[in-house]
């Protein structure tokens, strides 16, 4: 790349939602029962929107490409984001918003139902459109989404590395594969993996030059190009909501990386940017003085 380091913007290619979250003390039983939340509240989801918040709350060009509804959850994400300082450019017509319907534990345990979603697309709006978003990016990210799978040849012709986040990838989902064989930096979470460290080892012997696993508490592992194993511990933080936590490592992750840290520091750069949204209900502090 020709920008000097720290200069690059970054383009997420995914989903947003507009999510209700519903805080219980357990998850529910499978079973006919009443239970009482402890709290809720609705707010900015989706693992493209966490990214691209926590890039450009460390001050990282970003651009967000996402289906987006004309309708009342579509209106509250583009004036959530709108507000929240990110360009609404990418943001592109879609027959409805995505929404989920979150019951989450103070633990961390999930259950997320997909109220609605937008239906996928073959083809982007036009070039314009992609370029506004993908042409001169100093990386892409590709998130698991229609959107993202729709983008992969184009990314790919950008010459742009590709980074791919694969969440709780069980290492053999068909949807997951084209992401998977587009990265040039695979992330991954621990929850659905035998062996977190094989993996990575494979990923690299396969052609990617990183791959990272996330332990939640335990913090995270890596393997470089050269499959040397690389450990992070998770900062301490008293912890509200884990929402977003995942997105906001990768983003800390990459950033250091375009701004030419060590492997190690970007690691630790990580785990401090999640620190950092584990402390709010939201997908980032900013979105505090923004959804009241």
């Amino acid at each position: 790349m020709s920008e000097a380091p720290g200069a690059g913007r970054v383009a997420v290619v995914g989903a947003v939602s507009w999510n209700t979250i519903v805080l219980l003390d357990r998850l529910p039983d499978p079973a006919p029962h009443m239970q009482f939340a402890e709290a809720d509240w609705q707010t900015v989801g989706g693992t493209s929107a966490g990214k691209a918040l926590a890039l450009a709350g460390l001050g990282r060009a970003v651009s967000l490409r996402a289906r987006v509804g004309d309708d009342a959850a579509g209106h509250r994400i583009r004036d959530a984001l709108g507000r929240a300082g990110l360009p609404l450019e990418g943001l592109r017509a879609a027959d409805v918003s995505e929404r989920h319907l979150n019951l989450m534990t103070g633990a961390g345990e999930r259950v997320s139902l997909y109220l609605s979603s937008p239906e996928a697309v073959d083809e982007p709006d036009g070039p314009a459109a992609g370029e506004s978003v993908l042409s001169d990016a100093a990386a892409i990210v590709l998130d698991l989404s229609a959107e993202g799978l729709a983008a992969i040849e184009e990314s790919r012709a950008t010459g742009a590395p590709i980074w791919v986040d694969l969440h709780d990838y069980d290492g053999s989902s068909a949807f997951h594969r084209p992401f998977l064989e587009a990265a040039d930096t695979v992330f991954c979470s621990a929850d659905r993996l035998d062996d977190p460290e094989d993996f990575l080892r494979g990923c690299i012997a396969a052609g990617a030059v990183l791959a990272v696993c996330t332990l939640g508490a335990e913090g995270a592992i890596a393997v470089d190009r050269d499959g040397v194993l690389h450990r992070v511990a998770a900062v301490p933080v008293d912890v509200v909501d884990t929402n977003g936590a995942g997105d906001a490592f990768f983003a800390g992750v990459l950033d250091a990386t375009l701004s030419g840290l060590t492997l190690d520091a970007a690691l630790a750069a990580g785990a401090a940017t999640a620190a950092i949204v584990l402390r709010t209900r939201h997908l980032h502090p900013v979105l505090d003085d923004v959804l009241r």
